[in-house]
Parts: structure tokens; C-alpha cells; sequence
């Protein structure tokens, strides 16, 4: 990649996180700069930005849970948002034409068709990028998110599997085959230990299974997508996720950077981008809200489902491109697309930079849409007799929990987001339930009368800060404590209210030597 594209890159990039927005802003911004320097993007900007793609729905794979696809509010919403926004948006777009105004004048019902079936995808990139900042792969709403979004891109596979006429070969049959060699590829990763050669591994499965497709007339990313997913649930699959995490991320650089180094758009172009900015992207969210409320989905999960969703996709400038080849629609709509992802891209930035913040401010108007009868599977978060309450059951909360529960037993209770790790302990006789602390409705829900000692563990920051804001408005007067990555980071969660922070990496060798020490007392 030319050190200029990177410079433009990394100087966008930080100021947009300076100002408090995803680098992501940046990096699309950095493409539009360099296309007015005159600087084209070529075939090595299309291969980073291919491979970053690539490795996104490979991670995608190895995190999705199949069952979550065959929920009713993921498939149901998936298709049925997609219908009903198709069928408004063609009408909203014909009523220019209808009107006879000069740009829009000759587009046709068919064009407005490709047009509206384009803008109805989500960004999986964007979406993703969002929910991994926050660390919220594994929620309720990221995995119902997600699971929207993998129907979308399975919708988008076929279309242009027909829309190219490239139909897939015989060979494909044999691809009914690859579940066979699921014991052999867990068999590797299991032997490709921890460093250099796991990330090997990933790198081949990943680009590997899209070429595998690409040779029997299929779409390279759904062979990525479709081995990450055969690799799923097995012990190294996380440990492989993050392995390829900084990877995956430069790469996406170059995804971001040719969406606008191609052209730039001319002023009529930004106007009409602005115009599906600002009138179609409302009616997507209030649809996705409307849509999932009525599948029972409670209200802060539709909310921060929104927050994911409300946006346009990559995958959209793909369908336009093969519309725009096969002559349905104007060539210039692929820039006002580009120009309308862009746009949806920074505000979907500001909304998921303070969606929990913002949550706070709108949720007793957003209660009134919730159905009263809730999901088969709620369950009403019960701590017990619990005295001291772990948040967060990842390595370090459960580290935690363990040790206090040696000394207090089950006057110690664990919460967390993701119901695969409270199965986990839950199947070890562990008292750990299924709580979001992020979630406001779950300290609604929860009695913590008896609470003493709250100890956060969560991954972020601000989702510490965000649950030492509802233990406080829920009138909690017991002892907070939690983990800290770094010095400031502790200063800060003192300054919300948090009576006890470790800092865990500064902290770790002082406890490795305290516990070398106990255990040489023991011999001695």
C-alpha cells in the first residue's frame, strides 16, 4: 500500500477519533482527499480491501451461533424489513419522476427497484466495527443484530449469484461435503498453538475457503463466511478471532479508503445523497424498531439493534454496481450511494458513540412500543441471597467470582450478556444468571436490597461508568469495585463513584508474587 494512502489514512483517522468519532469516519474521508489529489486507488487498494472483507465475514463465521439465525426475530425482521422498505422506498422515489423533475425524470419503476433493494442492506462492516468497540459481539442485541445482518448478506449472495450470470458449476455440489472435514480443520487449530502459526492458519482457512468458492461460480466472502462458521464453537475459535483482530482492522483500511478514492461527487449528487440520507434512513430504523417490537423483542435490545442497523451498506454499492452494468439503472447512482453510505456511516458514529447515553434520555418514550407479553425466553434476573455481585463473567470476573466464592459460596452471584459462558458456569453449578448491566431495564428488574459488593469486570470503560450510573439511580449504597486497564482509566471510574479499582496489568506481577510466596509458606 503507498505510504501516502496510509499517511492520509492515519492523520484523518486520529482526528476523527480526537474528535470523538470511530476512525472509520476518517478513513472514508482520507478516500475522498485522495481522489481530489488526483491519486487513483488501483489493484492493491481492491486486494487490501477484498482481504479486509474477506477476514470480517471469516471472524463473523467463527462468532455466529446458527442457532440465533433460526430465531424468529432475526429471519422475521430480516425479511420483512427488507420487503416493506423496498415497496416505500420505490414509491417515495417515483413521486419525482411522477412530478417530471429533470434528474429523476426518466428512472423508471425497475431502477427505482435496484436502487431501494440496495439501500435496504445494513453495513456487516460498519455494524460490526461498532459493536466489537463496545464489546458487544456477544449481547442480546449484537447477536440479534448480527444474525439480521448475515441474513441480508446471504440475501445479497444471491442476487448477484443470478444478477451476473455466473451460475455456480457442478463442482458446487461438492462443497455438501466440506461439513466432513470439520473434525480436520478443528484438529489444526487445535495444533496451531498460540502465536504466529494459529494467525497462519486463520489467514489460509479464511482466503483459502473464498477461493474454494470462487472456483465453483460462488461468492468468495460466503466461502469465508461458511468456513468461519465450521470453526465456530470449539476452544481456539475466540483465541483465533482475536488473533486476526489487528489484522482484519488494516485491512478494512483499504475497504474504507476505496469506497471514496474512485470519484467525487458533484453537488447535485450530495444533495440527492443528503435526500436519502435524511428522509429514507428514518423510515429504515423506525421499521427495524416497529419490526422487532412486535416479535416481543424488548425495548433497549430493539434500540441498540437500531443503533447497528440504521445504515447503508457496502453490499449495496455492489447491487447497484451490477445494476448499473446491466444498464437498469444511471451510472452516477453508484456515487450517490457511496456518497449516502458515507453519510449514514457519521451519523451511525455519533448515535453508537452515546447509544447507551442516549438510551437514558429516550427510554420512557421508547417503553410505550413494548408489547406487554414478553419473549418465551425471558426470564426475570433473580440473584438470590446474594451478597456480592461479579458483572462481567469474562476471564477476569471469573477469576473473581471463583475466589470470592470460595470463601462466601453462593452469597456470591455472577451476571453476564452472553448466554453461552452463564450456560458454561451455570453447568458447573456456578450461581451466575443472565443480566446486561448496561441495560437499565435489568436493574429494574433486579432486587439489590441485599447487595454489599458489586465488582465490575466488563471490558470497556464506559460500560463500567454506564453501570456505576444505574447502581447509583437504583439508590445502591453498598461498595463498588472495579478493573481498570490503565492509571487514568482508574481515576476515571473513581471520579463516577467506584470506591475500588485494580488495575490489573500494573497490579498482575504483585499478585503473581504474593501467590508464589503463599505457596512457598505451605511447603515450608
Amino acid at each position: 500500500m503507498d505510504p501516502l494512502w496510509l499517511l492520509v489514512a492515519l492523520i484523518l483517522g486520529f482526528t476523527a477519533q480526537q474528535i470523538r468519532l470511530p476512525p472509520l469516519v476518517g478513513f472514508l474521508g482520507a478516500g475522498f482527499a485522495l481522489h481530489a489529489l488526483g491519486i487513483e486507488g488501483g489493484p492493491v487498494l481492491e486486494k487490501f480491501a477484498d482481504l479486509g472483507v474477506t477476514l470480517l465475514l471469516f471472524t463473523i463465521g467463527l462468532k455466529l451461533r446458527l442457532r440465533n439465525l433460526l430465531a424468529p426475530e432475526v429471519w422475521g425482521t430480516a425479511t420483512m424489513h427488507m420487503a416493506v422498505f423496498i415497496a416505500v422506498l420505490v414509491g417515495l422515489l417515483m413521486i419525482p419522476a411522477l412530478m417530471g423533475l429533470s434528474w429523476l425524470g426518466a428512472l423508471s419503476w425497475q431502477a427505482a427497484a435496484v436502487i431501494a433493494f440496495a439501500l435496504s442492506f445494513s453495513s456487516t462492516v460498519f455494524a460490526v466495527k461498532t459493536l466489537e468497540e463496545r464489546g458487544e459481539m456477544k449481547s442480546r442485541h449484537g447477536q440479534v443484530a448480527i444474525g439480521i445482518l448475515i441474513i441480508q448478506d446471504i440475501v445479497a449472495v444471491i442476487f448477484l449469484t443470478f444478477a451476473t450470470d455466473k451460475s455456480p458449476t457442478l463442482w458446487a455440489l461438492a462443497l455438501l461435503g466440506l461439513p466432513l472435514l470439520r473434525p480436520v480443520f478443528n484438529h489444526f487449530m487445535e495444533r496451531s498453538g498460540h502465536g504466529e502459526v494459529l494467525i497462519l492458519f486463520g489467514m489460509f482457512m479464511a482466503i483459502g475457503g473464498g477461493e474454494l468458492f470462487k472456483l465453483v461460480g460462488m461468492k468468495a466472502d460466503l466461502g469465508a463466511l461458511i468456513i468461519g462458521i465450521m470453526l465456530s464453537g470449539q476452544a481456539k475459535s475466540g483465541e483465533l478471532s482475536r488473533s486476526l483482530l489487528n489484522f482484519k482492522d488494516l485491512f478494512l483500511i483499504g475497504f474504507f479508503l476505496s469506497i471514496g478514492i474512485n470519484s467525487l461527487p458533484t453537488l447535485s449528487d450530495i444533495f440527492i445523497a443528503l435526500g436519502l440520507v435524511m428522509l429514507a434512513l428514518p423510515i429504515k430504523a423506525v421499521l427495524f424498531f416497529g419490526i422487532l417490537s412486535r416479535f416481543r423483542v424488548r425495548v433497549r435490545t430493539g434500540y441498540l439493534c437500531v443503533a447497528s442497523l440504521a445504515n447503508y451498506s457496502e453490499f449495496g454499492l455492489i447491487v447497484a454496481a451490477v445494476g448499473a452494468g446491466a444498464g437498469l439503472i444511471d451510472q452516477q447512482w453508484l456515487m450517490i450511494i457511496a456518497i449516502a453510505l458515507s453519510f449514514s456511516f457519521v451519523i451511525g458514529s455519533v448515535v453508537n458513540a452515546n447509544a447507551h447515553s442516549l438510551y437514558a434520555s429516550v427510554e420512557r418514550y421508547l417503553h410505550r412500543f413494548e408489547t406487554k407479553k414478553r419473549q418465551a425466553s425471558y426470564v426475570k434476573p433473580d440473584l438470590g441471597d446474594a451478597e456480592i455481585l461479579v458483572v462481567g463473567m469474562g476471564r477476569v470476573g471469573s477469576g473473581a467470582y471463583l475466589t470470592m466464592r470460595e470463601t462466601y459460596g453462593d452469597k456470591v452471584c455472577g451476571i453476564d450478556a452472553d448466554i453461552d459462558k452463564v450456560r458454561s458456569h451455570q453447568g458447573s453449578g456456578h450461581n451466575v444468571i443472565l443480566g446486561d448491566a448496561e441495560d437499565i431495564d435489568f436493574w429494574h428488574d433486579v432486587d439489590i436490597s441485599d447487595l454489599n459488593l458489586v465488582m465490575l469486570a466488563m471490558p470497556k470503560l464506559s460500560d463500567m461508568e454506564q453501570a456505576v450510573k444505574f447502581l447509583n439511580d437504583s439508590n445502591y449504597s453498598g461498595t463498588i469495585a472495579a478493573v481498570a486497564k490503565y492509571d487514568d482509566d482508574r481515576a476515571a471510574l473513581e471520579a463516577v463513584g467506584v470506591h475500588e479499582s485494580f488495575n490489573f496489568y500494573a497490579e498482575a506481577g504483585a499478585g503473581f508474587a504474593e501467590h508464589v510466596r503463599q505457596q512457598l509458606e505451605i511447603k515450608t
